[in-house]
């Protein structure tokens, strides 16, 4: 898809979208024509197409734009990634922060592109468990490192502000792949960020 057709694709989306929010809102009771709401449909639409972005990113393409050959083979750790994502379940945000770690296999990769991997996919309708497989198996594959590790920590406002209104919960996932699934190896990994989890 080309930038031109992409941009009208975008705009089609959100006037769609636009309707669809101004009709909820007026289902709720609300006067869409009321100043405080007047330009809320638009806002809506543009917050979620920005939410769901990593739809139409592609992971892989972003860490093998700076992958490098390099012989250093010991563990690289990218702490405290911050994430924010919309539970899929109600579409209300869950947010945390990410612990990542890889073991080089021959290449490295700029250590921006962790975080942005991160991005694409928390920039979707999302479980946190899917998240945290997604991240290590793009990892995985793309790299092709020693091992990858996974650690992630969030707050789900559908458990905090609906439901069972636990306000203090939160969730850890993990994942391991490769070296990692030796107990030494992820040990090391759990030390080294056990500072940053609850």
């Amino acid at each position: 898809m080309s930038n031109k057709n992409f941009e009208e694709y975008n705009i089609k989306v959100t006037d769609a979208m636009q309707l669809r929010y101004k009709s909820i809102i007026e289902d709720l009771g609300e006067n869409t024509k009321r100043d405080g709401l007047l330009k809320t449909p638009e806002r809506a639409a543009k917050a979620m197409q920005f939410l769901t972005q990593g739809y139409e990113q592609d992971a892989a393409e972003i860490l093998k734009s700076a992958m490098f050959k390099e012989s250093y083979n010991e563990m690289v750790i990218v702490k405290d990634i911050e994430l924010y994502s919309l539970c899929e379940h109600h579409i209300l945000p869950f947010f945390g922060k990410a612990h990542i770690a890889y073991i080089p296999n021959g290449q490295i990769v700029g250590l921006s592109k962790i975080p942005r991997i991160v991005d694409v996919f928390s920039r979707r309708l999302q479980v946190q468990e899917r998240l945290t497989e997604q991240i290590l198996n793009c990892i995985n594959e793309t790299l092709k490192p020693e091992g990858v590790a996974v650690v992630i920590e969030a707050s789900h406002m559908c458990m905090m502000m609906r439901g069972v209104q636990k306000q203090n919960s939160t969730t850890t996932t993990s994942g391991f792949r490769g070296a990692f699934k030796n107990i030494e190896t992820r040990t090391e990994f759990l030390k080294l960020i056990s500072e940053n989890l609850s």
